[in-house]
């Protein structure tokens, strides 16, 4: 890899089970790649610098290139990556081909800025909170932005922002509801600090609130629904026995 778009790879023929594990010892990624009204076609990469691109978030959200020795070349976008469940490690990667004709969907990151000098960053008692960090687009390969930014500098304490607030770039568009709630702010107690961890704090302190045991009992205003689900924990525990 010459930079963290470009991938070189190998095709290989030795496909199965066996054929990827013998891969993975040797320090390499069995991968795939289909689509674009093409065969499937298997791969073989090296591990390293794949893990090294795969660590930047660009790597999922980006437009990259398969190169092979013979000169071929491939656009792609990566579809899906298997790690190995304890260790440091990729076992297995899917590719996309990429058309410049045809529109892509793909989750790319948001990114909020100015939040700091926004009214509600320097408010004291508020904190904002991200409530959605990645997005899915469609738009065509020669519109595809990494990421999505929004920019929280005129947030006062009590706004919202729903994704209708993004400028989304010339040739991008959003599928999903334009009144989902990407970012709020919320109020802490001076005892909770500030940050992650108070909103935490916070929302577990309502969460505790509404469930609270009055007497032993569950109070009448709890959902039945919850009320079912202390009972099928307390039959679990009772199994575990």
């Amino acid at each position: 890899m010459t930079n963290s778009n470009v991938i070189n790879a190998e095709i290989r023929e030795d496909v199965g089970k066996g054929a990827s594990r013998r891969l993975r010892h040797q320090g390499k990624i069995p991968a795939v790649i289909y689509g674009g009204q093409k065969e499937p076609a298997t791969l073989t990469l090296e591990h390293d610098p794949v893990m090294h691109a795969a660590s930047t978030e660009s790597f999922y959200s980006s437009i990259l290139e398969i190169q092979v020795a013979d000169g071929r070349t491939q656009k792609v976008v990566v579809r899906d990556v298997q790690h190995h469940p304890y260790r440091l490690q990729i076992m297995h990667l899917d590719f996309m081909r990429v058309s410049a004709e045809e529109m892509l969907k793909i989750s790319v990151p948001i990114h909020f800025t100015n939040e700091e000098e926004s009214p509600a960053g320097k408010a004291s008692g508020v904190i904002i909170q991200h409530l959605v960090t990645e997005i899915e687009i469609a738009a065509l390969p020669a519109n595809l932005p990494e990421y999505l930014e929004v920019d929280l500098a005129g947030l006062d304490d009590g706004d919202v922002v729903t994704l209708a607030d993004i400028n989304l770039p010339e040739g991008v568009e959003i599928s999903e509801d334009g009144e989902t709630m990407i970012a709020n702010t919320v109020h802490i107690k001076e005892s909770q600090g500030t940050g992650a961890a108070a909103a935490e704090e916070a929302a577990e302190a309502e969460l505790e609130a509404v469930g609270e045991m009055v007497d032993g009992e569950m109070p009448e205003d709890v959902p039945e629904a919850e009320a079912e689900s202390e009972g099928e924990a307390e039959d679990s525990e009772g199994d575990k026995e």
